[in-house]
């Protein structure tokens, strides 16, 4: 299993930024800088990053999501607000939804859509580290994690931290990119991540940089094998996972016992 920290000299620890090894403390850091630079043009980035299917695919993760009306919902790295608004008409009256994200300005713009969609009345937000989250144990019915977890330090931890809040028999849920399976098609997708996205970035959110971070986070994002094992590790009855786009993405799921 891939673990997020390697050891490197005597009494130092590094964890890798895309495909730089950096010390583990400066990782948030250089994460946190990577999204406030990205935060305005990042759901117009994801449209022209994708094609506009990631839509289809936050779509279908929390149509499978079975929120019931009255349900306690957390959305790590909730940034944009894009998945709590999909499950926000899932919560009836006495539901609720929490965004958490550590990045401030993903949270601003998170607060802004939900309030232009007058959805924010039974939405809180809060800045958090999925590392370490500042709720009470068992709190939550469904936490839900899109594109967020490939960015955690310790991947580990932020697991067992949403072990941690879930009531038993709730669940987990992440959408995350992971390992495309034809590999007759990994070459043009390479050759797409890091000569297009990097352009797209540039042109449009004036920024190349970030863009080969997000590209070369993926690769470095454990495969689908590797992160349910990390799922049941942290505690939880694996549900597995559904590859979407042949692999680009997948959703694992996890109950708590």
């Amino acid at each position: 299993m891939n673990k997020p920290l390697e050891p490197s000299g005597v009494g130092t620890e590094t964890t890798h930024f895309g495909f730089r090894d950096v010390p583990v403390a400066e990782k948030q850091k250089l994460v946190g800088e990577v999204f406030t630079s990205v935060a305005t043009r990042y759901d117009l980035m994801n449209d022209l990053m994708s094609l506009g299917i990631h839509r289809l695919w936050k779509r279908h993760f929390a149509s499978t999501a079975r929120v019931r009306a009255g349900a306690k919902v957390l959305d790590l790295a909730g940034g944009t607000g894009d998945i709590a608004s999909l499950l926000y008409p899932k919560l009836g009256e006495t539901g609720s939804v929490v965004v958490a994200d550590i990045n401030a300005a993903m949270l601003d713009c998170g607060r802004d859509r939900l309030l232009d969609e007058g959805k924010l009345r039974r939405s809180h937000f809060i800045q958090a580290n999925a590392e370490a989250l500042p709720f009470a144990d068992k709190s939550f019915d469904l936490v839900t994690m899109a594109f967020g977890l490939r960015n955690v330090t310790d991947k580990d931890a932020a697991l067992r931290s949403i072990y941690r809040v879930l009531k038993p028999g709730g669940r987990v849920m992440v959408l995350e990119f992971s390992q495309l399976r034809p590999p007759l098609l990994r070459p043009a997708y390479d050759w797409y991540s890091f000569n297009v996205l990097p352009a797209l970035g540039s042109r449009v959110a004036g920024d190349a940089e970030s863009y080969r971070y997000l590209a070369e986070s993926i690769r470095k994002h454990p495969d689908q094998a590797t992160l349910d094992e990390m799922i049941a590790e942290a505690g939880f009855v694996l549900g597995g996972h559904r590859n979407l786009s042949a692999g680009l993405v997948a959703i694992h799921h996890g109950v708590r016992p």
